[in-house]
């Protein structure tokens, strides 16, 4: 048969296979969120996420430096408070509980680049992401406290902010009190396209951040919206974000695409709670090869545009990269 064609030619040699592989990744992209509570002499595995621990502030050197020998160097913390109020207060403490971790990943690893994620419903009372009015959570009055969030972090360490509030407007109201302080240089990464997605049910648990009543639907996005998705990104951009997320991912990936295109931003793809505790259940009860089914999701989140990729398999894909598993 003469076949001018044959697309099979370049997969004939290992080689020759990975000289021609479209999606490329490093290291260098990733990006573990990491879990820090209060007390001392604490790992606490996270009962829904199995391998995943809460650590608190004089334990949590150990991981950082697990994960810089892996590759790993950048981290994302989330702050777990022994006391919550309405207003979240220990989201913008001076002595609260991420802010201590920043200090402490500052000292411990200062070649790590840190990342807080700015929102408040680990330390309200009610799980909700701001303060409330009557059932429901005030916008503009939550603005000012996700502003006052994001400028302790990063006066405690952080390098980056990412609010993942969902509030209108939240990306400018940081990036002028950022500003302000005469930090124009920290950049933001918004959580411009947060849907409302079953995927966070783990997260809820290990965060202890699940709300007391309701949902949040009436801020986070319906994942049956396109168009919407694609607004809330321009909005962002327009507010002065640097980054732009998509969360969750591995549903997502024709949203990843249409807006790394739209905006010709950086785009980081948040692998979120259910994605990671999904492949744990199910390699454990022996369906399916852990490492195979970790390191194929991250290669369609980057071959959908993704520039960044969070997520709590973060060590694992590192090893697998400089094996040349991937990558």
């Amino acid at each position: 048969m003469e076949l001018t064609n044959r697309p099979r030619r370049l997969r004939s040699n290992p080689t020759l296979r990975k000289m021609v592989r479209e999606t490329r990744m490093d290291p260098s992209s990733l990006v573990y969120p990491m879990f820090v509570t209060e007390g001392s002499n604490k790992k606490e595995e996270i009962p829904s996420m199995s391998g995943q621990y809460r650590y608190s502030v004089d334990r949590m050197e150990e991981k950082l430096i697990e994960l810089q020998n892996a590759g790993v160097s950048s981290v994302m913390l989330f702050g777990i408070p022994e006391e919550k109020d309405a207003c979240g207060s220990g989201a913008y403490a001076e002595d609260g509980i991420v802010q201590k971790a920043f200090r402490k990943a500052k000292e411990a690893c200062p070649g790590l680049y840190l990342i807080g994620d700015v929102c408040m419903c680990e330390y309200t009372s009610h799980g909700h992401c701001g303060v409330l009015k009557g059932q429901d959570v005030d916008n503009d009055q939550t603005l000012e406290l996700l502003a006052k969030t994001a400028l302790s972090q990063v006066q405690a360490g952080a390098d980056m902010v990412a609010p993942s509030d969902m509030m209108d407007g939240r990306v400018a109201a940081i990036r002028q009190l950022l500003d302000a302080n005469r930090y124009e240089n920290v950049p933001i990464m918004a959580y411009s396209v947060k849907f409302a997605s079953s995927f966070y049910g783990p997260f809820r648990d290990a965060a202890d951040s699940a709300p007391a009543f309701g949902d949040r639907k009436t801020y986070q996005m319906d994942f049956h919206n396109r168009r919407e998705a694609k607004k809330e990104a321009l909005l962002d951009v327009a507010e002065g974000a640097d980054l732009l997320m998509v969360k969750p991912a591995m549903a997502y990936g024709d949203l990843i695409r249409e807006i790394k295109d739209l905006t010709n931003l950086p785009m980081a793809a948040y692998s979120v709670s259910g994605e990671y505790a999904m492949v744990k259940t199910t390699a454990a009860a022996g369906f399916i090869d852990e490492t195979n089914i970790l390191c194929e999701m991250a290669v369609s989140a980057y071959r959908a545009g993704t520039d960044i990729y969070i997520t709590y398999f973060a060590e694992e894909l590192a090893k697998c990269m400089k094996e040349g598993r991937i990558g």
